[in-house]
């Protein structure tokens, strides 16, 4: 399905762009059919980079990104169209994505005149209202209604409708329930799961380690842009190897016991150049 190898991201910064900032360093995995991979690490690891490179955002530095064995950077015009019609992103902040002024319908109008000129308004409103039901929501409830009279979880499963309109194999999902209250969590969650039954592959990136183990088959820790551990998720979660895995899972709260602090030491800044582990600075 979608296979990274060796991908960078390098931001110039400073006074005239005179310094480099590696976000991304050399990172590779694969997510297969079906399946769900965890991107997890603290702010600034590089995560939400890949997600945006993946969908094309942002351009890479260096590195490939393969989707069903064609590489993306080589998409032009009508390849381009298809491989969006594939591929998706739902991101943290779900009101950024809807204009105040119009209804939520709107989101779904701008895909109807981008990806399906020749339906009629029967066959339209027909496919739409299937999307909402997929993600659990009544179109009458929610079509005709500002982006501020809907609820953060409701929105959100809009753009997840959104997606699903496009019958998208695959879905970016960054920090999607971040912003959500407790009660709404679940409910993404579980339709991420049921999305995942009906065959789409989902990237998952998260800084929450209870929610990559609840959703994901394989994950990958990030840290400084760089990959320190990946593989299935149940194996790294009961016996990480790498010290800053054990020391994120160390900080897992469990009611089985007293929390302890964490007797490891590191700095979080942006990464030098250096020989070595990266988490060794």
């Amino acid at each position: 399905m979608l296979k990274i190898d060796s991908l960078s991201k390098i931001y110039r910064v400073g006074t005239f762009g005179g310094q480099e900032l590696h976000a991304v360093n050399q990172v590779s995995f694969e997510v297969g059919d079906c399946q769900v991979v965890s991107l997890i690490g603290e702010s600034g690891s590089g995560k939400s980079t890949i997600g945006k490179m993946i969908l094309g955002l942002i351009s890479k530095s260096s590195g490939s990104i393969n989707f069903n064995g064609t590489e993306t950077s080589s998409l032009k015009q009508a390849g381009l169209k298809e491989y969006y019609r594939k591929v998706q992103g739902v991101f943290q902040d779900p009101f950024s994505s809807y204009n105040p002024i119009f209804k939520a319908d709107r989101v779904f109008r701008l895909i109807k005149e981008e990806f399906f000129p020749h339906l009629d308004a029967c066959e339209w409103d027909e496919k739409v209202e299937d999307a909402l039901k997929a993600v659990g929501l009544n179109p009458e409830t929610v079509l005709n209604k500002f982006p501020h009279q809907l609820s953060g979880g409701q929105l959100q499963r809009l753009l997840i409708a959104r997606a699903l309109l496009l019958d998208i194999k695959f879905l970016v999902a960054d920090e999607v329930i971040s912003m959500l209250d407790a009660s709404t969590r679940i409910d993404v969650l579980n339709l991420l799961a049921d999305l995942k039954s009906r065959g789409l592959s989902i990237l998952f990136i998260t800084h929450d380690l209870c929610l990559g183990y609840y959703i994901s088959d394989q994950s990958v820790i990030l840290y400084k842009g760089h990959v320190l551990e990946k593989g299935v998720t149940e194996k790294i979660y009961d016996s990480p190897y790498h010290p800053y895995t054990k020391m994120l899972m160390t900080a897992v709260p469990r009611l089985d016991r007293k929390w302890e602090p964490v007797n490891i030491e590191f700095k979080a800044e942006a990464p030098n150049q250096m020989d070595g582990c990266v988490y060794y600075d």
